[in-house]
């Protein structure tokens, strides 16, 4: 089965402009922070990682018709019927039809506020040296990738310049495939405007940052 994802819309035309939010508009409905809740209290679960319900999320056939929020339910949903958390005549009727699943971990109402102020960290002892170093040119990965993936479509085959080195963190693309963290260096890259939307763009005089991990890079020429 192909993996199509519905997410990537950077760079292309035709979806209208950005309308900006008052900074601190957080909901826009009484329904929307219930479903923040539920999705945390699952996530802390441990039934899935962050990489593997952004892929549920990203792969909803109609992700460009839900907002923010009915995605995030809707991957939730998806991600509890798989794994028999819940059924489809429970989400019909909104009630309790079947035996709750174990799960692994609970998080306490009273813990929660602790849990989100410590986050949890992605960077992990690096297995082998740096391929790149600050300065240097290099060209992203091009090719259709089935599979969630953290490179934007608009950069692929694009030639950038590593601005910083973050470490080795958590793979995304394998952690979404429950292939374990697979750890990777992972990298600023910065592009001029120009060679991503091309020399007959006005332009802005702005550069674009893309955190890119290294199996995305190769050496430019």
């Amino acid at each position: 089965m192909t993996y199509t994802t519905h997410a990537d819309l950077g760079g292309q035309p035709g979806f209208g402009p950005v309308t900006p939010e008052p900074e601190g508009e957080l909901f826009h409905g009484a329904w929307e922070p219930r479903a923040l809740a539920l999705t945390l209290a699952m996530g802390a679960t441990g039934s899935w990682n962050i990489d593997t319900s952004r892929a549920a999320r990203e792969t909803l056939p109609d992700y460009r018709d839900l907002s923010y929020y009915q995605i995030w339910l809707g991957a939730l949903e998806q991600l509890m019927l798989q794994r028999g958390q819940v059924f489809a005549d429970e989400i019909a009727s909104g009630q309790m039809h079947h035996p709750a699943a174990p799960v692994a971990r609970v998080l306490q109402a009273e813990n929660v506020p602790a849990v989100l102020a410590k986050g949890s960290g992605t960077e992990r002892p690096a297995s082998a040296p740096a391929r790149f170093a600050v300065g240097q040119a290099v060209r992203m990965h091009l090719g259709r990738v089935d599979h969630h993936t953290r490179l934007p479509a608009y950069v692929q085959g694009k030639r950038g310049t590593i601005e910083h080195i973050h470490g080795a963190h958590v793979f995304a693309d394998a952690n979404a495939q429950g292939l374990g963290e697979q750890p990777q260096w992972l990298y600023t890259v910065v592009f001029d405007e120009a060679e991503l939307w091309g020399e007959g763009t006005p332009r802005q005089n702005l550069a674009v940052s893309v955190d890119a991990w290294e199996s995305y890079l190769e050496p430019a020429a």
